[in-house]
């Protein structure tokens, strides 16, 4: 059983599970059986997450409750007739304790795995594998008439529902013989696997507290996709020094069309045991040196939506209905339509063409032992949302294959057995990865007139986009103005670099600056044992990292200041950019690029056994852990670590303080 709570008000996790795990043996244990299920019950309640960007921009110096029943006893800011100002931020302790979101999930996971040893020849397994995943949610949202958020509308309940099914079915041989005349072994796989996923919602009305209907029942949802599988890999292992790898996969998914859904993914990689080899066996330095190379190709199917290449129809908005006659009341009915949805018959599979050598290395009986790796990426056929030209198709953006990335690197791991003594050891690691990334095509005819794909929504103004992918710079790149400065430093309202030297600010002006990932991933790690105690931590940094401070652009500049009656609590950025009045180019200033450097300890562990306690007869480990102990990082906002580089309202990481108790009977 887990129970959990979140960071937010009204925000927990309760957690049921029981588990059952089989591994009878058969015909003289030439049959092995493995059956593992598991059953989760899940109540949920999740809060109302507007209420992060409310508790950013709600007035501070005014009081959480009013002192009177309207609108659930909270402060809000009305209008000239005394209801909610529909233009003013809700109060955000109102926001959470007003809505009641609460879910049951039904989880069920069961796989049972059968390895058949033929008698008359022992080498080879034939094994079969079904498995299963299960699951089904149910779950309402009401929102009292009496809540500011909803006061306009009546209130608010609906109810939502959705069923997934995740089904597997492989099977496969395995020859695995030792030749000792050669001094060889030779292990080979070949098999079928079968998955398929499934997911339905049944679609539910928008209701008003007293039960009139807000919106109708739209139609029901279901999808799902499969993925079929025939499959190789050979082992081949010579005197215990050479290894020779090699796979071949042909796998098709139903997400592409019967012309384009089967590709071949093959693979190939060799290993070389140096340390082994008679010119080593007098070096006192090398315990253990291995080289490593590799080369194989990967499909990439894995793009949200089931049907990509079908003609498909999509019920329309609510802001496109049609007009059809009168209700009861004489008031107008308004309609649905099924709008048809955009496509590409041929998009197909995305691959990445990957490269590798390395070595894996230990000294000094492996007192200091790691590895290296350099590996170089080079991905075809990348699966993205682009535009398309007005006519074309049914709708302005469509999902399909675009162009190719490069990514190259190296990455390095290094392990020290500091101490090594009976009763006391300690063991300190660190790795360091080092990545470049470059879109290098985007189209299948090069415009030198077009500077990339937008990307990277924003708040603020209305479509306004803060990324951009472009041939030459990595993905996810800031596209944004240059901000031009007075000479104490601050930002010069609405004026912007001519770049370009047309003498006009405009779109032509804007430039590719900095982006979100990494260009550095540093980890370190510590493990102490001293007789009954042990401790451990890990320290980690990523470097080269920049995030667009989505917060500060919003509340933080003079536009964000309004005209009507009601105040806002502006970013305290605003004393250093209260110059900044609202602009059309204002949100897409360089100005909100920050770095977003850090150094995050993840963990900080120590444990004590106290078997002796005991007399050995219960085996007690007592521990405390601390997750997120701390970050250090010159970015302004909450947190650095943004996974798409922009900040907006992003749900607090918590800092978890544990209490760990292990028996052993």
């Amino acid at each position: 059983y887990k129970h959990e709570e979140g960071a937010l008000l009204n925000n927990y996790m309760n957690r049921a599970t029981v588990g059952l795990n089989l591994n009878p043996t058969f015909f003289k244990e030439n049959l092995k059986v493995e059956v593992n299920t598991k059953y989760t019950i899940n109540n949920n309640s999740f809060s109302d997450q507007g209420a992060i960007g409310a508790a950013i921009s709600f007035d501070p110096t005014q009081p959480a409750y009013s002192g009177n029943e309207a609108y659930g006893g909270y402060f809000e800011w009305l209008d000239q007739n005394g209801k909610p100002n529909t233009l003013a931020m809700k109060n955000p302790l109102g926001l959470v304790n007003q809505k009641q979101d609460l879910s049951d999930v039904h989880r069920f996971i069961g796989n049972a795995k059968l390895d058949y040893r033929l008698p008359f020849l022992p080498a080879l397994h034939a094994v079969v594998n079904v498995g299963g995943d299960f699951t089904h949610s149910a779950g309402t949202v009401v929102i009292p008439a009496t809540a500011a958020s909803q006061f306009l509308q009546g209130g608010q309940k609906t109810q939502y529902e959705q069923t997934k099914g995740n089904r597997l079915l492989e099977t496969y041989l395995n020859y695995d013989k030792r030749f000792e005349k050669i001094k060889s072994e030779l292990d080979f796989t070949g098999g079928y696997s079968y998955q398929n996923w499934s997911r339905q919602s049944p679609s539910f009305p928008v209701l008003k507290e007293n039960g009139d209907t807000i919106t109708r029942p739209g139609i029901d949802f279901y999808t799902e996709n499969t993925l079929i599988s025939y499959y190789g890999r050979l082992n081949f292992t010579v005197n215990k020094k050479y290894v020779l790898t090699a796979t071949l996969r042909r796998d098709g998914s139903s997400r592409f069309s019967p012309d384009t859904r089967w590709g071949m993914f093959p693979s190939a990689a060799f290993a070389w045991k140096i340390s082994d080899e008679n010119f080593m066996k007098n070096n006192r330095k090398f315990t253990y040196l291995k080289l490593r190379a590799g080369y194989g190709v990967t499909g990439q199917q894995d793009i949200g939506n089931d049907y990509p290449y079908q003609p498909n129809y999509q019920k329309s908005t609510s802001t496109a209905q049609y007009q059809f006659g009168y209700d009861m009341n004489g008031n107008p009915m308004f309609y649905g339509l099924l709008r048809p949805d955009g496509y590409d018959y041929n998009i197909k599979w995305e691959q990445t063409a990957s490269s590798n050598i390395g070595f894996d290395y230990g000294f000094f009986n492996d007192r200091i032992y790691g590895s290296i790796d350099f590996y170089l990426k080079q991905t075809k056929d990348l699966l993205a949302v682009v535009n398309v030209p007005a006519g074309a198709n049914f709708k302005n953006q469509i999902l399909t294959n675009v162009g190719s990335m490069t990514n190259r690197g190296v990455e390095f791991e290094l392990n020290v057995v500091a101490i090594s003594k009976k009763e006391t050891e300690l063991i300190i690691g660190a790795n360091a990865t080092s990545n470049y990334n470059e879109i290098t095509k985007l189209t299948q005819n090069p415009n030198a007139n077009s500077k990339g794909i937008l990307t990277g929504g924003i708040d603020g103004g209305i479509g306004n986009n803060i990324q951009i992918q472009s041939v030459g710079h990595a993905a996810n790149s800031f596209y944004v103005y240059e901000q031009k400065y007075d000479d104490q430093g601050k930002p010069i309202a609405g004026e912007f670099v001519d770049r370009n030297n047309d003498g006009v600010i405009n779109t032509d002006d804007r430039y590719i600056y900095k982006k979100p990932t990494p260009a550095a991933y540093i980890g370190i790690y510590l493990n102490l044992t001293h007789k009954k105690w042990t401790f451990a931590t890990n320290v980690r940094s990523e470097l080269g990292r920049y995030v667009y401070n989505n917060v500060n652009s919003t509340r933080g500049y003079y536009g964000a200041i309004p005209a009507q009656n009601y105040i806002v609590n502006l970013n305290p950025s605003f004393l250093e950019s209260g110059l900044m009045k609202s602009t059309t180019n204002q949100f897409l200033s360089d100005y909100w690029i920050e770095k977003a450097n850090f150094i995050r300890m993840d963990y900080f562990r120590v444990g004590y056994d106290m078997s002796d306690v005991f007399k050995d007869k219960i085996h007690l480990q007592v521990g405390v852990t601390v997750n997120n102990v701390f970050v250090i990082s010159p970015y302004s906002g909450i947190d650095p670590e943004i996974a798409n580089g922009i900040d907006l309202n992003l749900y607090p990481r918590p800092r978890i303080f544990a209490l760990n108790l292990n028996f052993n009977f």
